[in-house]
């Protein structure tokens, strides 16, 4: 467990690298990215060239015997909510971080972008079950309680259960908003009619984090291996060709699941595998959204 300065010296890292992140990087790119809930009328001001004629205020025109036009803006204020899988598979890693390591990280960044924005903010983290809710709301110092709810959020549970966690959100949030579902998706019961529930009320993006060694098995010989969420235990002949392969194809086909269940409920997911540069994954899935056509 760490200590409070530890926690206070990984906060303030976290920060400083999610703040020097979102301004160097995501400068537009999240804003771009999320469309506001509409546009608002701001002011009137005289007519130029180039402006749309649908828009030109008759009354304010006639008044004055001169052309006027309306002039509007984006309602930017967004709520963005993360969903964080605290289950005990994400406490794997072997190469660079852990799948939690990486995940508090992307929450971060993703978190200073939204107050960036003056958009509101709020996490509910989940293992099998709800294990904390944190609503959503704007600032500084609330985004700094998040990060340190990550990192110190000792789950009750260790098993993983997407569709509880996608419906409480679907309950919990009334209003239109941003949601990322952080997971490395290892998880036996069904989340695909509550994704599409989801899918059709916000705009929902999976990022799915996985590590090197959830996709291929190095041949080093017979290991006992355990599965961290129910704690069963099994002797894995790893020189075994066929068991590495077999292991391999269950990996992507797990994988293909994922995408189809996204793909279905018209909703973005992204992979993310733990020695992957996630600055540049993000940026470019930012980048994506907004470009025309």
């Amino acid at each position: 467990m760490l200590t409070t300065a530890e926690i206070l010296k990984r906060v303030r890292e976290l920060e400083i690298k999610s703040k020097r992140l979102t301004r160097h990087l995501f400068t537009g790119e999240y804003h771009s990215a999320f469309k506001g809930r509409g546009m608002s009328f701001r002011e009137v001001r005289e007519y130029a060239a180039g402006d749309d004629i649908r828009f030109i205020d008759w009354n304010v025109s006639a008044r004055f015997n001169h052309p006027f036009s309306k002039l509007f803006e984006e309602e930017r204020e967004l709520s963005v909510m993360l969903l964080v899988d605290v289950s005990a598979s994400s406490l794997f890693g072997t190469v660079r971080a852990r799948k939690k390591d990486l995940i508090t990280e992307v929450c971060a960044v993703l978190a200073f972008s939204a107050v960036n924005n003056n958009d509101k903010v709020g996490v509910i983290f989940f293992s099998d079950r709800i294990e904390a809710y944190i609503p959503p709301k704007k600032g500084r110092e609330h985004v700094l309680y998040i990060v340190r709810q990550l990192l110190t959020i000792e789950p009750k549970r260790k098993g993983t259960h997407l569709g509880e966690a996608i419906r409480f959100l679907n309950q919990s949030m009334r209003q239109k908003g941003i949601v990322f579902l952080l997971s490395d998706f290892l998880d036996d019961n069904g989340f695909e009619e509550a994704l599409k529930v989801g899918g059709k009320k916000h705009d929902f993006i999976g990022i799915k984090f996985y590590d090197r060694m959830d996709m291929e098995l190095p041949a080093i010989g017979l290991i006992e291996a355990e599965d961290s969420e129910t704690g069963s235990r099994q002797w894995v002949d790893t020189n075994d060709y066929l068991v590495r392969t077999n292991y391999q194809q269950s990996f992507f086909n797990q994988t293909e699941l994922c995408k189809s269940i996204f793909q279905k409920a018209g909703c973005d997911l992204l992979h993310l595998r733990t020695d992957e540069d996630y600055v540049k994954i993000l940026q470019r899935f930012f980048v994506g959204r907004h470009r025309p056509g």
